[in-house]
Protein backbone atom coordinates (compact mmCIF):
# COMPACT_ATOMS: atom_id res chain seq x y z
CA UNK A 1 0.00 0.00 0.00
CA UNK A 2 1.40 3.37 -0.90
CA UNK A 3 1.53 6.12 1.67
CA UNK A 4 0.31 9.52 0.64
CA UNK A 5 0.77 12.96 2.09
CA UNK A 6 -2.92 13.38 2.87
CA UNK A 7 -3.08 15.33 6.12
CA UNK A 8 -4.49 13.54 9.14
CA UNK A 9 -5.83 15.44 12.10
CA UNK A 10 -4.87 14.35 15.58
CA UNK A 11 -8.58 13.77 16.31
CA UNK A 12 -8.81 11.30 13.39
CA UNK A 13 -7.33 7.94 14.45
CA UNK A 14 -7.88 6.32 11.02
CA UNK A 15 -4.92 6.21 8.65
CA UNK A 16 -5.42 8.83 5.97
CA UNK A 17 -5.03 6.32 3.14
CA UNK A 18 -8.28 4.48 4.00
CA UNK A 19 -10.22 7.47 2.73
CA UNK A 20 -8.70 7.21 -0.75
CA UNK A 21 -10.79 5.43 -3.39
CA UNK A 22 -7.97 3.13 -4.51
CA UNK A 23 -6.78 2.06 -1.07
CA UNK A 24 -6.68 -1.75 -0.70
CA UNK A 25 -8.04 -1.40 2.82
CA UNK A 26 -11.41 -0.55 1.26
CA UNK A 27 -11.60 -4.05 -0.20
CA UNK A 28 -10.65 -5.65 3.10
CA UNK A 29 -13.15 -3.48 4.99
CA UNK A 30 -15.86 -4.55 2.55
CA UNK A 31 -15.09 -8.25 3.12
CA UNK A 32 -14.72 -8.04 6.88
CA UNK A 33 -17.60 -5.71 7.68
CA UNK A 34 -20.17 -7.39 5.49
CA UNK A 35 -23.07 -8.74 7.54
CA UNK A 36 -22.04 -12.33 6.99
CA UNK A 37 -18.29 -11.72 7.19
CA UNK A 38 -18.50 -10.40 10.73
CA UNK A 39 -20.83 -13.19 11.87
CA UNK A 40 -18.66 -15.94 10.41
CA UNK A 41 -15.46 -14.50 11.85
CA UNK A 42 -16.98 -14.06 15.30
CA UNK A 43 -18.51 -17.56 15.13
CA UNK A 44 -15.04 -19.03 14.69
CA UNK A 45 -13.64 -17.18 17.71
CA UNK A 46 -14.26 -20.15 20.02
CA UNK A 47 -12.68 -22.71 17.70
CA UNK A 48 -13.10 -24.62 14.45
CA UNK A 49 -16.57 -25.23 13.05
CA UNK A 50 -17.95 -27.32 10.23
CA UNK A 51 -20.04 -25.95 7.36
CA UNK A 52 -23.34 -27.01 8.90
CA UNK A 53 -22.38 -25.54 12.28
CA UNK A 54 -21.54 -22.19 10.66
CA UNK A 55 -24.82 -22.24 8.74
CA UNK A 56 -26.82 -22.86 11.93
CA UNK A 57 -24.85 -20.23 13.83
CA UNK A 58 -25.41 -17.47 11.25
CA UNK A 59 -29.18 -17.87 10.98
CA UNK A 60 -30.59 -16.79 7.65
CA UNK A 61 -27.45 -17.19 5.55
CA UNK A 62 -27.99 -19.03 2.28
CA UNK A 63 -25.70 -21.84 1.17
CA UNK A 64 -24.51 -19.68 -1.72
CA UNK A 65 -23.68 -16.72 0.54
CA UNK A 66 -21.95 -18.93 3.10
CA UNK A 67 -19.79 -20.51 0.39
CA UNK A 68 -18.97 -17.12 -1.12
CA UNK A 69 -18.13 -15.52 2.24
CA UNK A 70 -15.97 -18.44 3.37
CA UNK A 71 -14.11 -18.39 0.06
CA UNK A 72 -13.50 -14.63 0.33
CA UNK A 73 -12.32 -14.77 3.95
CA UNK A 74 -10.06 -17.72 3.13
CA UNK A 75 -8.55 -15.86 0.16
CA UNK A 76 -7.96 -12.85 2.42
CA UNK A 77 -6.07 -15.09 4.85
CA UNK A 78 -8.50 -14.77 7.77
CA UNK A 79 -9.78 -18.34 7.85
CA UNK A 80 -8.29 -21.75 7.17
CA UNK A 81 -10.22 -24.50 5.41
CA UNK A 82 -9.17 -28.04 6.24
CA UNK A 83 -10.71 -30.93 4.33
CA UNK A 84 -10.50 -34.17 6.31
CA UNK A 85 -9.77 -37.32 4.24
CA UNK A 86 -12.81 -39.21 5.53
CA UNK A 87 -16.08 -40.51 4.14
CA UNK A 88 -18.43 -38.72 4.24
CA UNK A 89 -16.31 -35.65 3.52
CA UNK A 90 -15.64 -33.34 6.45
CA UNK A 91 -14.39 -29.77 6.21
CA UNK A 92 -13.42 -27.70 9.23
CA UNK A 93 -13.03 -23.93 9.21
CA UNK A 94 -10.87 -22.07 11.72
CA UNK A 95 -9.31 -18.67 12.19
CA UNK A 96 -5.75 -18.10 11.05
CA UNK A 97 -3.41 -16.06 13.20
CA UNK A 98 -4.38 -13.02 11.12
CA UNK A 99 -8.06 -13.87 11.63
CA UNK A 100 -7.59 -14.20 15.39
CA UNK A 101 -6.04 -10.74 15.52
CA UNK A 102 -8.93 -9.35 13.51
CA UNK A 103 -11.55 -10.99 15.74
CA UNK A 104 -9.88 -9.48 18.82
CA UNK A 105 -10.59 -6.09 17.25
CA UNK A 106 -14.12 -6.99 16.08
CA UNK A 107 -15.41 -8.41 19.37
CA UNK A 108 -15.63 -5.05 21.20
CA UNK A 109 -17.62 -3.67 18.26
CA UNK A 110 -19.95 -6.69 18.21
CA UNK A 111 -20.47 -6.45 21.99
CA UNK A 112 -21.16 -2.69 21.76
CA UNK A 113 -23.68 -3.22 18.96
CA UNK A 114 -25.40 -6.01 20.87
CA UNK A 115 -25.70 -3.80 23.96
CA UNK A 116 -27.10 -0.81 22.05
CA UNK A 117 -29.03 -2.36 19.16
CA UNK A 118 -32.47 -2.17 20.79
CA UNK A 119 -32.10 1.51 21.61
CA UNK A 120 -30.79 2.32 18.14
CA UNK A 121 -33.37 0.32 16.18
CA UNK A 122 -36.33 1.21 18.40
CA UNK A 123 -35.19 4.81 18.84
Amino acid sequence: MSVTNTPQSSADPAPAAVFEAGCPSRTVLDHVTSKWGVLILVSLAQGPLRWSELRRRAEGISEKMLAQTLKTLEADGFIHREAQPVIPPRVDYSLTELGQGLVQQLMPLVVWISEHADDIVNG
